[in-house]
This record gives structure tokens, sequence and C-alpha cells, in this order.
């Protein structure tokens, strides 16, 4: 069960902790967009960006372009990163495709790097991420084709290919530009028809109701939730939904205003913290980074962003029976930190203070080299 992070005591002199948890990342793209990062310090609106081809869109040329060799080469260094960091389960989106066959090579790419990786990987399916340039200025056109043509070919697919694997979630970015609520519903009911597990991006730059609609729906996570209103706080606080923060995201786009954490939590919403790695708004792999931002830019304890980022987000990609938390019973997915007090999480930035990884029982020490075992 997740632990309510207004509640949550830790030993104050703990050494160890639980693995982290990263319950949303776009980890798997090709190429970067370092030309966009200085635009946006020049002024320019992330938005006003993606609407001239820029964004998601430019990452999207670059990875349609890429092998899947390639794809493989550029994501494990990410991945090896995000381990040595403490994080050792990790969501995975797809979305960088946006049309049949790029999203599949995404899936199959993630499931070579899940078998080889020490880090065990959440998949997550975003074929509606934004709107494919094909369907440029026809945006209820690409979401019909999401909805009747690549979910089913999705199911199909996925029993071929992963048939002992639990059904990767769905998501959908919600928000002005992209999807619209009623598309999101469109595609988030025909994912869950399909007996898809549900998330969706929400309320990143506009509230549209993404949050009530997730809770609504019964999805694992409601993500962003930077604007969101205070109705859609009171429906996640009354259910299962996840709240998922992304706080590197604002960071990444010099912007002031942060999810409203501290509400939320006074919401008895179940609340969880991300890096959402990705290559245009937050290329970022420290779990231990957001959760000294977090403290910082919405005012959480140590204790709660810890909570945030192991029990909690382990709850959000329903993982929570086997991870999240040191337990009988539980995966021995732990970290040995160079550091006496878990308040030096939230407390020091920029270094790593993870000394080894415990993965599966498995001890891989990382001033030796994390990918061998000690």
């Amino acid at each position: 069960m997740p632990i309510p992070t207004n509640r949550l005591w830790m030993q104050a002199n703990a050494s160890s902790c639980p693995g982290f948890v990263d319950p949303h990342t776009h980890l798997i793209w090709a190429g970067d967009r370092a030309n966009e990062f200085e635009m946006k310090m020049g002024g320019m609106a992330y938005l006003d960006i993606l609407a001239a081809g820029g964004g998601i869109i430019s990452t999207v040329k670059a990875t349609r372009t890429a092998s899947m060799e390639m794809l493989i080469a550029q994501t494990r260094p990410r991945l090896l990163r995000m381990f040595s960091h403490g994080t050792t389960t990790a969501e995975a989106k797809t979305g960088y495709g946006l049309q049949t066959s790029t999203e599949l090579r995404l899936l199959k790419a993630l499931l070579t790097l899940d078998d080889e990786s020490p880090l065990d990987l959440a998949i997550t399916f975003l074929g509606a991420h934004a709107i494919a340039p094909e369907y440029k200025g026809n945006p209820q056109g690409y979401t019909d084709e999401v909805t009747n043509t690549m979910l089913p070919m999705l199911k199909e697919w996925w029993e071929t290919h992963a048939p002992r694997l639990p059904l990767p979630f769905v998501d959908v970015f919600c928000e002005t530009g992209a999807f619209s609520l009623e598309q999101s519903r469109q595609v988030l009911t025909k994912a869950g028809s399909l007996g898809f597990p549900l998330k969706i991006h929400a309320d990143e730059f506009d509230n549209l109701g993404g949050a009530s609609l997730a809770a609504e729906l019964g999805a694992a996570s409601a993500d962003h939730l930077v604007c969101t209103s205070d109705a859609d706080i009171a429906a996640l606080g009354r259910s299962d939904t996840v709240a998922v923060s992304l706080p590197c995201t604002p960071f990444g786009l010099a912007e002031k205003d942060y999810t409203p954490a501290r509400k939320l939590i006074e919401a008895d919403a179940i609340f969880a913290l991300a890096t959402d790695c990705n290559p245009g708004t937050t290329w970022n792999e420290s779990m231990q980074f957001v959760i000294a931002l977090a403290c910082r830019a919405m005012k959480l304890t140590p204790a709660q962003a810890i909570a945030a980022t192991t029990i909690n987000s382990a709850h959000a990609i329903r993982r929570s029976d086997s991870i999240g938390s040191i337990e009988v019973g539980k995966l021995a997915d732990m970290l040995i930190l160079s550091v006496s007090d878990y308040r030096q999480l939230g407390y020091r930035y920029g270094t790593n203070l993870v000394k080894q990884v415990i993965k599966r029982g498995r001890v891989y020490s990382v001033d030796i080299g994390y990918y061998r075992a000690a």
C-alpha cells in the first residue's frame, strides 16, 4: 500500500533506503534538442516551439530515422546513469514515433533493454504524445488513428512479442496543442476496453480536466499537475490514481510554477515524484536531484520526498506489492548510502550519495563500476 506522505516517519540516522522508482520517463529517443534550450532561455515559449515544428516533433524526426541498434546504444547510457544514482525500477514511454512502425520499434528496443539491464522497466505506449506531422491541422484524424488502428495493433503485437509480461500502460498528452479532453477520453476509453492500464499527462500548461478524467477512469496515475484545479485535486484525493509530480520539468523550462504538492497531500492524494527524463524539457536521470528540488520548490520534507520516490512511485506503476519499500516478501531492491542521515538526500544535490545499489538481492558497487557485482 502507498504511504501517506504527510504521515511518513523515517529513522533519522538511516544509511539505507528502498531503491528509487521513477514512474515517468521518456527514456528512449534519438538525438538532442540543445538548440531549443537556447531558444527557451531566450524567451521563446515551449508551445510556440512545438507549433513551429520543434519540440516533440523534432525528436520524432530523428527517432523515426534511427535503427533499433542506434536507439538501444543511445538509451543504454541513460539507463546506467539512472541505475548508478539509485533508480532500480523505471517507467519508460514510447512516443517519439507517432506512427505504428516506429512506435513498435521503440517497444521492441525497450523490451531488449529491460532484458539486458539490471534496472527493471515498466513500459508505456504513448502513441498519443503529440499530433503526428502527417496529421497537422487534423488532430481528430490522428486521434482516430491511435484509437482505431494503433491500439488494436499494439494489443496483437504485445501478445505475440511479450506474452508473459503484463500489458503496457497506455498514456495520452492531454494539453493545449496536443489532445483535447474529449480526444484523451476517446484514447483512454478504447485502451481500457482492450485491457490496457491507463496513465495521462495533464495540466502541464493548462487545466483541461485531465486529472479528473484519470480519476474517473481509474488510471494508475495523472502526471505533471502544475495547473491542476482544486476540483481536480479533490477528485484525485478521493481516488487511487496517483498524482505524479515532475518538478524537473518547470525547472528545465525556467518556469516559476510547480505542482501544488501541499494541496494534494492535504487532500489525501497519493503523491509521487519522477524525473520526466526527456530530450526537450529535462534531461536528468537522477532521482536524488528530484528529491532535492522537490524539497525546495514544493516545500516537501526529505521524508515526504523519499516516500514519493519509493513506495508511492511504485504504486504509480502498480508494483507496490513487490517494490518501493523494504519488507519481507518484496524484492531486495535497496540502496546503501554514503551518508548516515537520510535528510542528506534533500540537503545535498549535484553529487551522488549512493554507494551501493542492491537489485533483486545482487550488490552493485557504484564506486568500482556499478555494472559489476561486488
